[in-house]
């Protein structure tokens, strides 16, 4: 071995150490798109599970999947990749998790624990946690990782790295499973965060669905000007604009499923937007400079 691969080996080693990282017999991965893509891929480069098996609703995905080298084996139905698993994520889209977690329910093996990558949290992890067998636990999770691109092919390893995921439990689940599920996003090199449903929803209602919302409603009212007036976006519209091209039918669900949460940020930015505008129609520069530096101060602070 060189010495440069002894230092590498040395180093992933004591990264190991500095928190207990879950080795699974075998991670089942239900329903992958981009995330529950990155989820395997990323699981398989840091040699997380000895088995990464999945399942996949398309016959034509799961054909395509069991030629990855990232995955051990595919199965035609939910209920068979979940009956040797340790950890089970499911990474359907938000609508269809509760769904799934009551179809596999009583084929999870004792003392499983299952997740997901929803990104709305409090009515979900109510519904999955009630679903649950004895013998196994849910505790939500919503890794704040992701592109405009969908589908597992546009996955990657390095998705998670340096990005926040949120570990929502409710009360009644236990600490272990609790702690599984937090190490697991950590050794996929997530910072994480453990707070209430509640709490995760009041949060990317602000941090994530409503930026989705304006850079949206901004596309759709530009789209009603001069066509011609795109060719001369600069760097500041494509930048502010540009999650405006993800999914459609993707974000409908998160806003129907959080519209509570969404519509009191809507609510609180209109109440800001409308500071802006007063400032602006009575020529209070004093005060429009207020706002713009205090925006600024506030996206200085953003972590590297």
């Amino acid at each position: 071995m060189s010495p440069h691969c002894a230092i590498l080996e040395e180093l992933d080693i004591h990264a190991r150490f500095a928190f207990a990282i879950p080795v699974f017999d075998q991670l089942t991965i239900l329903a992958p798109g981009l995330l529950g893509g990155s989820v395997a891929k990323a699981a398989h480069a840091r040699g997380l599970a000895r088995r990464i098996v999945i399942w996949a609703r398309r016959p034509e995905v799961r054909l395509a999947l069991r030629e990855q080298p990232w995955c051990n084996q595919v199965f035609d139905t939910p209920t068979e990749a979940v009956q040797a698993a340790n950890l089970v994520v499911l990474a359907a889209p938000v609508e269809k998790i509760v769904e799934l977690a009551r179809q596999v329910a009583p084929h999870l093996p004792i003392g499983a624990v299952v997740t997901d990558v929803g990104s709305v949290k409090t009515e979900l992890c109510r519904l999955c946690t009630a679903a649950m067998p004895a013998q196994a636990t849910f505790v939500g999770s919503h890794p704040m990782a992701g592109s405009q691109k969908t589908g597992w092919e546009n996955g990657s390893p390095a998705l998670f790295e340096g990005r926040t995921c949120f570990v929502t439990p409710l009360a009644q689940a236990s600490a272990a499973a609790v702690e599984t599920v937090a190490q697991f996003w950590r050794a996929l090199g997530s910072t994480v965060t453990t707070l209430s449903p509640e709490e995760h929803d009041q949060i990317v209602a602000h941090v994530s669905h409503l930026p989705q919302a304006l850079a949206t409603t901004l596309c759709s009212f530009l789209a009603q000007k001069n066509p011609q007036w795109r060719n001369f976006a600069g760097g500041g519209l494509r930048d502010t604009t540009r999650i405006a091209a993800s999914d459609a039918t993707m974000w409908i669900e998160i806003f129907q499923q959080n519209h509570g949460e969404v519509l009191c940020a809507l609510n609180e930015f209109q109440h800001e937007l409308d500071g802006f505008s007063a400032a602006l129609a009575h020529r209070d520069w004093d005060e429009l400079r207020r706002r713009v530096e205090h925006g600024k101060t506030y996206r200085d602070g953003f972590p590297s």
